[in-house]
């Protein structure tokens, strides 16, 4: 196994143990609070990443920015939803919702950008949507505002793409990164001291903070594969996410998938694969930006 792919899964396994404990913070502080502190410290790796080239004060030059804007947008309800689902569903059903993604961005692709897509990626879609049935279950278990929530990051998430790929060759760095920054930082910001702003206690400090650092770590490591590593060497890792939202779901909040939603996950993450290999097929060999990762 090569460092890249290592390095690929360390990261991974930062951020989901971020997400968990993200969902321990639930009930305890105003969920804009949560987000809101989690943008601050992922800003850090973006500030860092600036191409040498370009300047952060001409981030507002933009060839197309009703799209850089609507990516902003969409950026910021999708981190709202992000951590409103982890805080109040099971990490299992949260990653299985949030993991259909790549099966909305074939969809939308085909519906804003009019690209072709073969039968092996349709089928792909119809096995992951039949994964995610397998784990939620709609019809036979209570649903919550919580699976809505990640329903909706991974929609956003897929916008978000594809807004990007429309883009990404006319657009600086600092035009489509630091709009989407100062998005998230405002708006969370304003509206976490407007919700009324909860001085959290020293523990729950230390976990924002923990929280932060998983993000803005997860990021830096995946910047560095980035640079030196194909895309599809190491994007099948991020499926590694599911197995630890059952493993950290059990260890630290009771919540223990059954048979069926087991299988629904292996479904779903062989559904995703399937999807990354058809791109391998069709794009050849791509690099990866990971900052790409809208959600918390």
């Amino acid at each position: 196994m090569s460092n890249a792919v290592l390095l690929a899964l360390l990261a991974y396994a930062v951020w989901a143990w971020g997400d968990a404990v993200t969902k321990s913070l639930g009930g305890q502080l105003p969920v804009f609070e949560i987000v809101f502190m989690i943008s601050l410290c992922t800003a850090v790796p973006i500030l860092l990443r600036r191409p040498r080239e370009e300047r952060w004060r001409h981030f507002w030059r933009m060839n197309r920015p009703w799209v850089i804007h609507t990516r902003a947008v969409v950026g910021v309800v999708s981190g709202f939803c992000g951590v409103y689902a982890f805080t109040t569903i099971p990490l299992a059903e949260v990653y299985a919702l949030v993991f259909l993604s790549p099966l909305f961005v074939t969809i939308l692709s085909v519906v804003i950008l009019k690209e072709q897509v073969g039968p092996w990626r349709w089928f792909a879609v119809v096995a992951g949507f039949i994964g995610v049935l397998l784990v939620v279950r709609p019809g036979f278990r209570e649903l919550s505002l919580g699976h809505l929530a990640a329903l909706a990051v991974a929609l956003l998430f897929a916008l978000s793409m594809i807004l990007l790929r429309s883009v990404a060759s006319q657009e600086k760095y600092t035009a489509l990164f630091g709009t989407s920054m100062l998005y998230n930082l405002s708006v969370y910001g304003v509206a976490a001291f407007a919700a009324g702003f909860v001085m959290p206690d020293p523990v729950q400090l230390l976990k924002l903070m923990l929280v932060g650092a998983c993000s803005a770590t997860g990021q830096i490591i995946l910047l560095h594969v980035a640079r030196t590593t194909p895309a599809n060497v190491v994007a099948p890792t991020h499926y590694s996410q599911i197995a630890w939202a059952v493993v950290l779901g059990a260890v630290f909040f009771a919540e223990y998938p059954d048979l069926l939603s087991l299988t629904g996950l292996a479904v779903l993450a062989g559904a995703g694969l399937l999807t990354l290999v058809r791109e391998r097929l069709r794009l050849g060999t791509v690099r990866w930006n990971p900052f790409l990762r809208n959600r918390p």
